[in-house]
């Protein structure tokens, strides 16, 4: 039930022309990769099933500055200033990151021009996950309840540490006069986890309020 496969820490996005309703920020370009004109991603998954899993990536500049850059290498593909289609032919992992052949990018120089862009996936090309498993995605933004129905406050955001992962959660708005608390961070593991439920929107966990 508590474990987090495939860990996407960033909300979908408006849709915009060419890219999907349901596209999420799936990683960044960070450069060329190769001398074909590969690239190299930093993804936001310890498990990035989702960049491999989809043939058709969507990239947009991270900055608004980087869409007017010129000039722009020959063979960059598309204008480069809204979201752009990419074939991926072929995905891996390499060590820290992620590297990827696709058909539209067969120049060095275009491939690192795109650094610093940023590479949405379709959600319906996530692959699903198991009984018990959830998206980071799918956390964020939920209310965190403990047993004893006291409200903690919403998921802002997880931490991956290795053997589990951590929820942030964000206490609710303090009172006028009361005293504020802290962000907590719970363990995503089952003894601490007792429910999610996604269509209420809901986590219920074992955490006292003096924690």
């Amino acid at each position: 039930m508590s474990s987090v496969p495939h860990p996407l820490p960033v909300a979908a996005t408006e849709a915009a022309p060419g890219k999907p309703a349901d596209a999420v920020e799936g990683g960044r370009i960070l450069g060329a990769w190769g001398v074909k004109g590969g690239l190299k991603l930093k993804a936001f998954a310890s498990d990035p099933q989702a960049l491999f899993a989809s043939r058709r990536w969507f990239i947009e500049p991270g900055e608004p500055s980087q869409a007017l850059r010129r000039p722009l290498p020959a063979g960059t593909p598309g204008a480069l200033v809204g979201p752009t289609v990419l074939q991926v032919s072929e995905a891996r992992e390499q060590g820290e990151h992620v590297v990827a052949t696709t058909a539209d990018i067969t120049n060095r120089d275009v491939a690192q021009a795109l650094a610093g862009w940023r590479v949405f996936v379709g959600r319906s090309s996530f692959p699903k996950p198991d009984d018990g498993e959830f998206y980071w995605i799918d956390l964020i933004g939920l209310d965190v309840v403990n047993r004893e129905g006291v409200a903690l406050g919403s998921v802002s955001g997880l931490i991956e540490t290795g053997p589990h992962c951590v929820l942030k959660v964000q206490p609710l708005a303090a009172q006028a006069g009361a005293e504020a608390v802290e962000e907590r961070l719970i363990p995503f593991v089952d003894a601490y986890v007792d429910a999610v439920d996604l269509p209420g929107r809901l986590i219920s966990v074992d955490w006292d309020t003096s924690y």
